[in-house]
């Protein structure tokens, strides 16, 4: 069973909102955070990238960077710019895309959940990231950023979040950039928390989607806080970490694709053939060409489109990680042609997520930075919920969720 908690958020007075909240930390550099950021004291990139108050070209992890995220997290609360909810609430942030809304509910998931696998994960942690985020959240004493949680799909959770947004919301807004739509609502009504509290309390795992780094560090965090408290009971703050849980059944996984810089020293006629082998080949020409289904891929060469169909035989559907396509083009392509055996070390092979379109893998390799690009049909989320439940790990860069969830609307105290 899954436990979590309400709790008092620091937030952003609505008149604020759209100044302090901010892309996630991970998916821009220190000098986009300083472009983003330009004029506008109260952006959360003070807190989550404080390396822009420095120097250019200051090490984002140098102890005096993460002392400059307490002291702005100290002085956005002093200025107002960040004030605590006086009761535990919890919170619904809808994302809209493309038309489509999806309604996640702001808990304080439960660390020992991470600890005994109740919360799945899906991907490995590379510790020198982990230690970067714990740093991040000792020095804070807060989880500054959520991470985002698929959860089994719940009636019960649908009524009550259809019961509240249809009321006017706390904020609602279309971020600069992506043009997505971020709205956000308060659950403060005591019959309606005790009800979210018991739904989850049936839920058997919780699905880490996004944010594998940000919940390791989270969990280790409050895990290191119970050990060095002699009075620890089980019910402090720190006993949980801020997340944003969605049904299931209302997120979609993007595309996460392939761009490689040579053909292992093949011709292109060469590799072609190589590849035929495991895959059927049809030339598509200079139209973009997406996959159209599982086990088809799209390949762009030479300013052609090629559809590659895995043959019979050359993957398991009944295996969670050998029916993934990541693991057949893995296997059949960037290891048995190109030479590529460790995706998260070699650097001949960049990986573009799928929100960018095909069309920027053609302008790769149009651009001659890389010669080949690789399109990949994508994964379900019934194949993630798959393979978490069965302890298994996919493999590096097959997941990719949008929209990414905007930093600054909630943050979670641990003390």
């Amino acid at each position: 069973m899954a436990i979590i908690k309400p709790f008092k958020g620091v937030r952003p007075p609505k008149d604020l909102v759209e100044q302090v909240a901010s892309r996630p930390y991970d998916v821009l550099n220190s000098q986009e955070a300083r472009e983003e950021a330009a004029g506008n004291e109260k952006s959360l990139y003070h807190i989550i990238k404080p390396e822009i108050d420095f120097p250019v070209g200051t090490d984002e992890h140098d102890p005096a960077v993460y002392e400059k995220a307490a002291s702005n997290f100290k002085k956005f609360q002093e200025k107002g710019w960040l004030l605590q909810d006086k009761k535990e609430c919890y919170y619904i942030y809808a994302q809209t895309m493309n038309g489509k809304t999806q309604y996640g509910l702001v808990v304080g998931a439960y660390v020992p959940d991470y600890m005994n696998g109740v919360i799945k994960k899906h991907e490995l942690t590379r510790r020198d990231k982990e230690e970067d985020r714990m740093k991040h959240v000792r020095v804070n004493d807060a989880n500054i950023e959520p991470v985002f949680f698929a959860y089994p799909d719940s009636k019960m959770l649908d009524e009550i979040v259809a019961k509240y947004i249809v009321n006017d919301p706390e904020y609602n807004f279309i971020a600069p950039g992506d043009g997505f739509g971020h709205t956000f609502w308060i659950i403060d009504n005591d019959e309606d928390i005790k009800s979210i509290t018991a739904a989850f309390k049936e839920m058997p795992s919780l699905y880490i989607a996004d944010g594998h780094h940000r919940s390791a560090a989270a969990a280790l965090v409050g895990e290191e806080k119970s050990r060095l408290n002699p009075n620890h009971k089980g019910d402090e703050e720190y006993n949980y970490f801020m997340a944003v849980c969605f049904p299931a059944n209302q997120l979609t996984i993007i595309d996460y694709n392939r761009v490689v810089k040579d053909l292992n020293g093949l011709t292109e006629e060469e590799f072609l053939n190589a590849i035929k082998e495991d895959f059927i080949v049809e030339e598509k020409g200079e139209q973009i060409y997406k996959p159209a289904t599982l086990h088809n891929f799209s390949l762009y060469l030479e300013g052609k489109w090629y559809s590659l169909t895995a043959k019979e035989g050359t993957y398991n559907d009944n295996d969670p990680i050998g029916v993934l396509d990541v693991t057949i083009s893995s296997n059949l392509i960037l290891d048995k042609v190109l030479g590529i055996k460790d995706l998260r070390s070699d650097k001949r092979i960049d990986f573009v997520g799928g929100i960018r379109g095909l069309g920027e893998l053609k302008k790769r390799v149009d651009s001659k930075e890389m010669k080949v690009a690789l399109a990949l049909y994508p994964v379900s989320m019934k194949q993630l919920m798959d393979i978490a439940d069965t302890g298994n790990i996919m493999p590096p860069k097959t997941t990719w969720f949008e929209p990414k969830l905007r930093s600054g609307l909630v943050i979670h105290k641990l003390g």
